[in-house]
């Protein structure tokens, strides 16, 4: 399946206005790479009004500090949502995410909390996974103070950002908390490994191709044994059971997809419930283009109903769907 018409006319679009000049992330320097990645937030809008907004700085591990952004659509928040941006944990930041997470805080009628856990290759591993750590743990003791309630506690996160959110589910297991009600990741990186047949695709060079994940990987791991690690690769991890409940979204055009899928299934044959969307016509990036495609829309409302305890969506019937269980051995 080719993809769809508004994300194909969107490509043309981008294409069009891309200077003769312009260079692949994977030629640039991460700060000409992060300068010309801004020029997308013009695009999303300012995102709904909050009840209340937060901006915290927390301490960090190594002495550094970084930023969280709290966004809460009303008085009593049904649950809190930590969500960490993706970018291939050199690019981004809370700002550029902050019209999705309003967004889906609106939707669902969740806290959401941004972390701007700091960036490779300044901060490399494991700075990310540590900064993301700490924000979790605030974020479960800071509920009550956040949403007035001892209300369930939720991690996500889209490629970079995905793959720390899979990390972190996996601390706060060996680690005894915090308790976590789900786990939400769409088109995580889960694996170092760039042979998997998504990546050799053509018609999944979109976006990102295995040139410019090559040059993420670089940045954040550039030790090649780091990468072999559960923390940097969650789906070696030896064990995944005693894992919360997994909503996992991949896309259908993406070099990510076969590692996000081979997470889920790999969830599944642990024990862990997970279900699984395969988005058809769609490409890596797809869900934080919030205003911009209608099948982003479709998704963050996906996931707002799952967070609101809903099994399905209207949008289910267009895409590929299984709800995945196996009772561990």
């Amino acid at each position: 399946m080719a993809l769809d018409n508004e994300t194909a006319a969107f490509l043309q679009h981008m294409a069009e206005a891309r200077p003769s000049s312009a260079r692949p992330i994977w030629e640039m320097q991460p700060a000409d790479a992060r300068e010309a990645g801004a020029g997308l937030r013009d695009l999303y809008g300012a995102g709904p009004e909050m009840y209340r907004i937060e901006n915290h700085e927390l301490d960090a591990f190594d002495g550094g500090t970084f930023r969280v952004r709290v966004l809460v659509p009303s008085e009593s928040p049904a649950a809190v949502l930590v969500y960490l941006h993706g970018g291939g944990w050199v690019l981004e930041d809370i700002d550029g995410y902050d019209t999705l997470g309003r967004t889906l805080a609106e939707r669902s009628g969740t806290a959401v909390i941004l972390v701007e856990y700091r960036k490779a290759p300044e901060f490399p591993f494991p700075t990310p996974v540590e900064d993301s750590w700490t924000a979790l743990r605030w974020a479960a003791e800071q509920r009550l103070a956040i949403a007035g309630d001892n209300v369930p506690l939720w991690v996500a996160g889209d490629s970079s950002g995905g793959n720390l959110a899979a990390v972190l589910t996996q601390r706060a297991r060996d680690f005894g908390g915090p308790d976590l009600e789900g786990q939400i990741l769409i088109y995580p990186v889960t694996d170092a490994d760039l042979t998997r047949s998504s990546y050799l695709d053509p018609a999944n060079q979109v976006v990102i191709d295995a040139d410019t994940m090559r040059w993420f990987w670089n940045h954040y791991a550039p030790d090649e044994d780091a990468r072999k690690l559960p923390e940097v690769s969650p789906l070696r991890a030896e064990s995944l059971q005693g894992l919360p409940d997994a909503l996992i979204i991949t896309a259908e055009h993406d070099v990510l997809r076969d590692e996000g899928e081979a997470y889920a299934h790999r969830l599944t044959d642990h024990g862990v419930t997970v279900q699984y969307h395969r988005w058809p016509g769609q490409m890596h990036l797809f869900f934080s283009l919030v205003n911009v495609l209608p099948a982003s829309s479709e998704a963050i409302e996906l996931v707002a109903s799952h967070l609101r305890g809903r099994a399905r969506s209207e949008a289910d019937g267009r895409m590929s769907t299984a709800v995945l269980r196996k009772t561990a051995q």
